[in-house]
């Protein structure tokens, strides 16, 4: 059973580890790895294949950057001529990127079924690219591969055949804990010279990065946190382009970290401050605060029950976000399946999907 797994940015790489492992042992699955090239660079891809242990793409469309219309454009271009050499049984995508949905379409005009692995996730907030994605991969999908209980609520609503929704539980999860025992032995702490408590924050989304004015707002609050707790910022040359002025000296630009050192990093944290989804995700699984500089959330299970407090994007929100998190820190707790074992259920999942017995 020919399975075609898609891969276009680093969150999608640390999710097809865990199933690449679990599927690559089932002598009923014969895989084809696909990387579209969305996040292109070493730094940003070549390095995360290498320490999750990847195997070599298949196929590499590198489709490289552009606008959403353009790379989603050259997406479909690519990657029909695969379609059509491969002739899978089946396509999995993953996600919420522009190779997640132009994959899926794709695949879903020459007839062949999409599995979609994390489906029903919504932020409600039609101006994120990567909700257009969600919806409409999910609207074309087969087979629906849940990470938390509110993409089933989501899935229902939306009409999605119950029979086909699947709570699996969450692989980027998977992928954490794998390595965490590696990752915590990297040194990464010594290398970069930290010898106490410290925070580390994340920054890429294009509506905080490319607006001059909330990107100033959010470097003002984090210049005031790094004040009493030194800050570190692993950030694309592509963003320290755009902070202007001096920062303080407790507010440490970084170069981009490979998975391992950030995972090292991130494990030993006194907060996270970041705007992506998947460390929302992993700082809940490691009971690790959170601050997401955001105004909403697609992964809601991590303030409801997780670490993490939505903190938005101007300087006195993230502000009042950090004294509420000093004055009452959150005591989460690890969602309901998030427990390593997702791919697994994943597996099982697929193998029920196309008539096979759902193995162990």
């Amino acid at each position: 059973m020919k399975l075609i797994c898609v891969g276009g940015a680093r969150p999608n790489f640390m999710k097809l580890a865990p199933l690449c492992r679990e599927l690559g042992s089932d002598p009923d699955f014969g895989l084809c790895l696909v990387h579209t090239g969305q996040h292109y660079d070493d730094s940003l891809s070549g390095q995360f294949f290498r320490d999750l242990g990847l195997p070599v793409p298949a196929h590499s469309l590198e489709v490289g950057s552009g606008s959403h219309a353009m790379q989603t454009a050259e997406i479909l271009r690519r990657f029909e001529p695969v379609m059509l050499a491969e002739q899978p049984a089946g396509v999995l995508v993953v996600g919420d990127v522009n190779s997640t949905l132009g994959c899926a379409l794709v695949a879903k005009k020459l007839g062949c079924p999409v599995i979609h692995v994390e489906a029903g996730l919504r932020s409600f907030d039609r101006s994120m690219p990567e909700e257009i994605n969600r919806l409409a991969t999910d609207a074309i999908s087969d087979l629906f591969l849940v990470t938390e209980e509110s993409g089933l609520e989501h899935l229902a609503r939306e009409g999605a055949d119950a029979s086909r929704t699947v709570f699996v539980g969450n692989l980027m999860i998977d992928s954490l804990y794998f390595h965490l025992e590696q990752a915590r032995g990297s040194g990464v702490q010594q290398r970069l010279g930290i010898a106490g408590p410290y925070g580390l924050v994340t920054l890429h989304r294009p509506a905080n990065v490319d607006s001059p004015a909330q990107l100033a707002g959010i470097t003002s609050a984090l210049a005031g946190i790094a004040a009493g707790l030194p800050l570190y910022f692993p950030v694309h040359p592509r963003t320290r382009q755009r902070l202007a002025g001096e920062l303080p000296a407790n507010l440490h630009l970084i170069e981009p970290l490979g998975y391992i050192d950030f995972v090292g990093l991130m494990s030993a944290a006194r907060v996270v401050l970041t705007d992506s989804g998947g460390i929302q995700e992993e700082t809940t699984a490691l009971g690790i605060p959170c601050l997401t500089l955001r105004d909403n959330t697609e992964r809601p299970v991590t303030v409801t029950e997780g670490t993490n407090r939505l903190a938005g994007t101007s300087r006195d929100s993230i502000l009042a976000a950090w004294r509420e998190h000093t004055a009452s820190p959150k005591q989460g707790r690890v969602p309901r399946f998030w427990d390593g074992q997702a791919a697994r259920r994943c597996r099982q999942a697929i193998r029920r999907f196309f008539g096979m017995s759902s193995g162990k």
